[in-house]
């Protein structure tokens, strides 16, 4: 008997895995193929727009993606470094073949936690609730706890032209029942798609005719643990090229070859708004002449690159011409051919905020079965279905996430409110408070979770706790700290185009100055580590920013506190519109707040709502 069963070992699977058995219950992650676990069959990368500061997120809270991304490094950079500081997250290029053999280490070395390699077919559910696993060969295993996180291989085929095949993405053999016994307890089944392009023999690849794409010259790192395991002058370059009018030309001749746009006529799956396909870009963009790409390294281990961009369906002889219509591809050779994959998912919202399921009780879904796309995505919801399933066998409230606390808890307020149609992915647009959501204070938002969780340990938490001290010494020597007029004074702020000053200044309100940055002030503070001086800065800079986005979180807060009874009957509620009462019934939202984010219930619903729980519920209290 074991406490939690996690099925998949995939980002979302090691997460939850990992977070279960750290937590002190017996934990059995069940994968397909061991080799597997911690794949990336798609981009080699970690993090990028948003996803970057995710993965910081799951290192403020005690996961691993962050830690296991440090250890395989082959470039990293900061994305909008010369922007403000709400946009800019970090993108590494990661080894294909140290990041799953690090993470297997990880796991392998992990108290409590179990790994088996077997298909799981179905669930043991008795009287509504899950209680184990029953395997292809018709074992059963007993557990407390079931999370499912079985990424792209729930009915998965691969799709190139007009060809279809029931494979996983490796070739592998699928999980071809699971997805048909979960639509019999109750779930409502989805058809997704994406896909993922050709790899390219490096030797083959004219770089003369590309443009070098190098990593910063600065160490960085996801983890908080501020570990360096690669030599900064001495990362793999990627390069850009752009696709040309023969490219365009050769796609758009063949359109009708492509699986999706006519290769096959029985796909149902919705691929990707942002992350589409070449020929999706082409024909959704057609006024645009070129389209970028990157040739990424995968390892160091191998040479394949990976064309970043140009993920297609197109049959293997259309999709010779169009890489060799490439500048610098002219004569390469293809290791791998891309292919779209069309694969099983649940309606995301049949879940609670905690991602327990409210079809089955003790079972957990997270990653690509809830319609996300990515390694980050993915590995975010293990994590908090891992805390989640632990915390509710320890008799305590789950961790949910509040928009203005983390991307987390955005994407999975998306994903339980509003639901998906193509693959969600997440992007700082869809944050309406990303100034709270940086890519520097992740620790200072979430490490407190990640330590009253049980995931954070006593070194790290203390050096969280004198991050903060130094924080608020620093501010409170900026305020103290007064700079009188002088020639001295003003000869050193004309030096730096800043405004010479007629009276005292305190350093707080003189790094306000755009012009002025706080290393040009180290003459007049202590020494501070790098990323305490980064923190303050911005939090000075952008302070009146932040005090008007905290007033509008509070707005949303005290909404999210309103909280709407378990038994409420929307049919009761008079002149409530259809639509909005039939979305009300379907997501069940917990709050006011989270009813206000429902797609298709406007104010005049909420306002029926909030009149209606008022009156039958605040007067029964009486």
């Amino acid at each position: 008997m074991y406490d939690v069963i996690v099925v998949g070992g995939g980002h979302a699977g090691c997460e939850a895995s990992l977070a279960t058995s750290r937590k002190n219950h017996k934990t059995l992650l069940v994968t397909g193929n061991i080799k597997n676990i911690a794949d990336m069959p798609c981009n080699p990368s970690i993090g990028g727009s948003a996803k970057g500061i995710v993965v910081r997120e799951i290192d403020a809270l005690g996961g691993e993606m962050g830690r296991n991304a440090d250890k395989s490094l082959l470039q990293i950079k900061m994305l909008n470094s010369a922007k403000g500081p709400a946009v800019r997250s970090l993108r590494a290029q990661a080894d294909k073949i140290t990041y799953p053999k690090e993470m297997l280490k990880t796991l392998n070395n992990q108290e409590n936690l179990e790994i088996l390699e077997a298909i799981v077919e179905d669930l043991i559910v008795e009287d509504g609730q899950v209680k184990g696993i029953i395997l292809e060969n018709g074992e059963k295993i007993n557990s407390k706890c079931v999370i499912l996180t079985t990424g792209t291989y729930l009915k998965a085929d691969i799709l190139i032209g007009s060809t279809r095949e029931r494979k996983g993405p490796h070739g592998e053999k699928p999980s071809n029942h699971l997805s048909d016994k979960l639509k019999e307890y109750g779930f409502t089944i989805k058809r997704l798609k994406t896909g993922t392009p050709q790899r390219i023999d490096k030797n083959s690849i004219d770089f003369s005719k590309t443009k070098i794409e190098e990593g910063d010259k600065n160490y960085l790192s996801f983890s908080f643990d501020n570990k360096y395991y690669y030599d900064v002058n001495n990362q793999q370059p990627c390069y850009l090229i752009y696709t040309q009018p023969e490219t365009h030309q050769i796609i758009k001749e063949n359109l009708n070859k492509s699986s999706m746009y006519g290769g096959l006529d029985d796909i149902k799956g919705i691929g990707p708004r942002y992350c589409p396909s070449i020929e999706d870009k082409i024909v959704r963009f057609a006024d645009k002449e070129r389209h970028q790409l990157f040739l990424e390294p995968e390892s160091l281990y191998y040479d394949d690159i990976y064309i970043q961009g140009f993920s297609t369906s197109m049959p293997k002889d259309i999709q010779e011409k169009m890489v060799h219509s490439l500048p610098g591809l002219e004569n390469a050779k293809i290791l791998k051919y891309a292919y779209a994959i069309e694969y099983d998912a649940i309606d995301s919202k049949q879940l609670k905020q905690s991602l327990e399921t409210k079809v089955l009780k003790n079972l957990f879904t997270a990653g690509q079965i809830n319609g996300t796309s990515g390694y980050e995505e993915a590995a975010c919801q293990g994590l908090i279905a891992g805390i989640n399933a632990a915390l509710k066998l320890e008799g305590k409230e789950p961790l949910i996430l509040k928009r203005n606390e983390a991307y987390i808890g955005v994407l999975i307020d998306d994903l339980v409110t509003k639901g998906v149609i193509d693959p969600y992915r997440l992007l700082t647009s869809r944050a309406e408070y990303r100034l709270l959501l940086r890519h520097d204070n992740a620790d200072m938002r979430l490490t407190e979770y990640g330590y009253n969780c049980g995931l954070i340990d006593e070194k790290r938490y203390k050096e969280f706790n004198n991050k903060k001290k130094n924080i608020a010494e620093l501010i409170n020597e900026l305020k103290n700290n007064k700079l009188v007029v002088k020639e001295e004074v003003n000869n050193f702020l004309q030096s730096l185009n800043s405004t010479p000053i007629k009276d005292g200044i305190t350093l707080y309100d003189l790094l306000k100055r755009p012009e002025i940055k706080i290393s040009n002030l180290k003459q007049y503070i202590k020494e501070y580590p790098q990323d305490v001086l980064e923190q303050v800065e911005i939090n000075i800079k952008y302070e009146g920013y932040i005090k008007k986005a905290e007033q509008e979180a509070k707005k949303m807060i005290d909404l999210d506190l309103k909280l709407i009874p378990d038994d409420i009957n929307y049919d009761k509620i008079h002149n409530l519109a259809s639509e909005a009462k039939q979305k009300l019934k379907t997501i069940k939202p917990t709050s006011i707040g989270q009813a206000m984010r429902i797609s298709g219930v406007n104010p005049v619903d909420i306002s029926l709502l909030m009149i209606y729980i008022k009156k039958e519920y605040h007067n029964e209290s009486k």
